[in-house]
């Protein structure tokens, strides 16, 4: 098993620059499916779920360009629900996990997205009910195809509720607000969770 060896006994002193976090990226650069406007980002980590994101939203068509080392554009003007129901797509949204956020926009501003079961990190129990019960009760219809295990999500129309989550989910927090913000009238979450990505987001 790999270790380090930390040597004390010296003052410590200087300045650095903390890269973005991953968590925060993931979920800011999702939101920009919310709009057709041009986004920037600054500070976004150089990790590869976050660069695996950035990838998977150019092939649904957003417009992106790169132009700093840590700052990105976004356009998502022109997107191609299309993709979606793409061998392309389920290959690549099922190798991560944070893939699931962008459900949340692209079900508020085009009433439909598709999502397969996410993969990512093996820690144990991360279970999706909270996004899936959350984007229901503002009036999304859920449907799993368990042959491909993929979930088609659609509405009509999203409509502002009361909801009390069942657990203080900071992906499904986020999920939910991207969601609402598009949907009409008002809506309040309890037991939402308050880490700082969420009040950034």
């Amino acid at each position: 098993m790999s270790s380090f060896e930390i040597i004390g006994g010296q003052k410590l002193k200087g300045e650095i620059i903390p890269q973005g976090a991953k968590n925060e990226a993931l979920q800011v650069i999702s939101a920009t499916l919310l709009t057709e406007e041009k986004v920037t980002i600054s500070n976004i980590p150089n990790i590869r779920d976050v660069n695996k994101l950035i990838d998977l939203l150019k092939d649904l068509g957003v417009s992106i360009e790169k132009t700093n080392s840590d700052e990105f554009t976004f356009k998502a003007a022109n997107i191609d629900l299309d993709y979606m129901n793409s061998e392309n797509f389920k290959q690549k949204a099922a190798s991560l996990r944070g893939s699931i956020m962008i459900l949340g926009p692209l079900l508020a501003r085009f009433g439909k997205g598709n999502i397969p079961k996410p993969g990512g990190d093996k820690i144990g129990r991360r279970r999706l009910d909270t996004h899936f019960i959350g984007l229901q009760k503002l009036g999304a219809n859920f449907n799993y195809n368990a042959d491909d295990h993929f979930y088609n999500v659609s509405a009509k129309k999203l409509i502002g509720t009361y909801m009390h989550l069942d657990e203080a989910s900071v992906t499904g927090t986020a999920n939910l607000i991207m969601a609402a913000v598009l949907a009409k009238g008002t809506t309040t979450i309890y037991n939402a969770a308050c880490e700082p990505y969420v009040q950034q987001l």
